[in-house]
């Protein structure tokens, strides 16, 4: 089996934005300098130019009619598609290679060409549904990421673990009916986008095959580790899937300006190692798709500090060690209580 392989693009930095959106180019510039600062780059094989998704492939996620309407929007010029996302005159092709990086990551993770993979991709995707964009997402690159595992390389049980701060409505609402894929958020409640509650598990063939985590404000590194612990390992184990796919989203840093969770990259460092073990209880193959992370150096800190766990490197730069109090362990016991109640319903966890 082969290294860690990292999908990146120059392509996606001509995605741009408004002046002051937090969704830059700069988020990916701050991510290659730590990288380089690191000394982790030569423990990676890495993907520098990725193809536009094959169009059937992004099509069995969104409608054909929305596809065709952000290129059209694309060539005039671009816009603004809700008071936060936006569309610029190369968007249109960079959301299709954005996909297309998701898509490489994960079926070289799933072939056997790469012992795992993380697509540092822009614009992120999870908030993107079937026929519209939000939340700065344009088409949702996890998604599609994971319709291509299952149809082109046979993964026939995929976990797809959302752990950014902003529940993952888009990709909710994708696999909602499906009992391939196991979506399973945690996210800081009654938060953008306002969804994701426990209640929310599915629906026909898919009913148990959606879980969601929410939590409260000002939970860190301890309270994220606790539901890895009791929610997200135990699953993996009950479900035991052939492929583990994250929406890595690192803006659950105490420093982004869009969250109120305490989570250091010493705690991202953690979730990634539980994440492995998670993978561990079925076929052991992990990749990773970017998702949010708006403090450039809480971003990139955390980025780091997940490859150097995929990689078992360990990186040159030292990261500061941060002590925050959480909120109280009663209150996240009892959130884990509730998720457990509802996943047991469904599963022997």
């Amino acid at each position: 089996m082969g290294g860690v392989h990292l999908v990146t693009d120059r392509t996606y930095l001509r995605h741009e934005t408004p002046p002051d959106h937090p969704e830059r180019p700069q988020r990916l510039t701050a991510i290659s300098e730590a990288l380089d600062q690191s000394g982790l780059r030569d423990a990676l094989t890495e993907v520098a130019e990725a193809a536009p998704v094959d169009r059937d492939l992004l099509e069995a996620v969104h409608r054909p009619e929305y596809v065709a309407e952000i290129a059209r929007m694309a060539r005039l010029g671009g816009g603004m598609l809700d008071p936060d996302t936006f569309v610029g005159a190369d968007s249109s092709d960079v959301a299709l290679r954005a996909a297309g990086g998701a898509v490489a990551a994960a079926v070289a993770v799933a072939e056997g060409r790469a012992a795992s993979a993380f697509a540092l991709v822009r614009p992120p995707g999870h908030h993107a549904l079937p026929d519209r964009a939000m939340g700065f997402c344009l088409f949702n690159n996890a998604a599609v990421a994971a319709v291509a595992a299952r149809d082109r390389a046979g993964m026939r049980r995929i976990l797809l673990l959302d752990w950014d701060v902003h529940h993952g409505n888009g990709t909710q609402a994708i696999f909602w009916r499906d009992p391939t894929v196991l979506y399973l958020s945690m996210h800081q409640e009654n938060w953008y986008p306002y969804t994701g509650a426990g209640e929310e598990v599915g629906a026909g063939e898919g009913e148990g095959f959606t879980l969601n985590v929410p939590l409260p404000a000002e939970t860190g590194d301890e309270g994220y580790r606790l539901v890895f612990e009791e929610v997200v390992v135990p699953l993996a184990g009950a479900f035991a899937p052939d492929l583990l796919l994250i929406s890595a989203g690192y803006d659950a840093h105490f420093a982004d300006p869009l969250s109120g969770m305490l989570v250091t990259a010493g705690g991202f460092r953690t979730m990634t190692e539980l994440a492995v073990d998670a993978a561990g209880r079925g076929g052991g193959r992990l990749a990773a798709v970017l998702e949010g992370g708006y403090d450039l150096p809480g971003l990139s800190t955390s980025v780091v500090a997940t490859l150097e766990v995929l990689t078992r490197r360990q990186a040159r730069t030292a990261f500061p060690v941060h002590r925050f109090t959480e909120v109280s362990y009663p209150l996240i016991r009892e959130r884990i209580r509730r998720v457990r109640s509802v996943a047991l319903e469904y599963w022997r966890i």
